[in-house]
């Protein structure tokens, strides 16, 4: 599935639009390099995703084409902090 999909329907990224805008700024890493929104996300993946004052690291754990509100947490793992803000 490609990178830009996957953060949308994981809900990690509201919009597909805004996923593909936040990884051409090369603010998304897969498995420690700058990924485009092309990029093919498999299970067991990292992404590093910067939200600007925010890092947020996720391991992939299933890949789904839809998912509903409930399921779509469990397409990642946190593994980083999440909601870390500098003062």
């Amino acid at each position: 599935m490609r990178l830009d999909r996957f953060l949308k329907v994981s809900r990690l990224i509201k919009r597909r639009t805004l996923a593909k805008e936040v990884c051409d700024q090369g603010r998304v890493l897969l498995n420690g390099r700058v990924a485009k929104a092309a990029s093919e996300v498999e299970v067991g993946d990292r992404l590093t995703i910067n939200f600007g004052t925010r890092t947020m690291t996720v391991e992939v754990a299933a890949i789904k084409e839809n998912a509903r509100v409930e399921e779509a947490s469990q397409m990642y793992q946190i593994l980083g902090p999440e909601g870390t803000l500098r003062p």
